[in-house]
């Protein structure tokens, strides 16, 4: 009998011995990253949390916060070296997918206005911008707005 090991690929949901490689992800692609407190907390939370992996390697992870009918995306991260090739898109489907599942009418996001590759997903997603959160995210100099979206279910 001949066993031949398959990859390992997909998305499963994140557990507490996931976090080293999620703060491998982190700080590379975020100025002001999560802590690893903010991300056992979700889990502690019981928030949807969720990683992905590409052929056994560790690429990406997002977290969802689930209220009543709403969904909000908290945090969607592909590591650098994987952006660019529509693996954002597979991770944000599958939040979209979970939401639905559990009931949500809609789906709420911030993102960066600097943040054009996020937007850009967003936009192709149906998302719409609903409003401007002045001074939301800390930034170099200051503080940066946070647009916030939202997708109806």
């Amino acid at each position: 009998m001949n066993a031949i090991l398959q990859p390992k690929t997909g998305l499963r949901p994140m557990q507490f011995d996931d976090l080293d490689q999620v703060m491998e992800i982190e700080p590379q692609i975020y100025s002001h990253p999560w802590s690893r407190g903010n991300f056992a907390d979700s889990l502690h939370a019981g928030y949807s949390c969720w990683v992905y992996e590409l052929e056994g390697q560790f690429i990406g992870y997002a977290v969802m916060m689930m209220v009543l009918d709403e969904a909000h995306v908290l945090n969607i991260s592909i590591a650098r070296d994987h952006q660019g090739r529509g693996l954002g898109r597979v991770l944000l489907q599958n939040l979209i997918d979970v939401a639905r599942r559990r009931g949500a009418q809609i789906m709420f996001l911030e993102v960066r206005p600097s943040n054009v590759a996020a937007r850009s997903l967003y936009d192709s997603m149906g998302f719409n911008e609903f409003s401007v959160r002045k001074g939301y995210y800390p930034a170099k100099d200051g503080r940066e707005d946070a647009i916030l979206m939202g997708l109806a279910l």
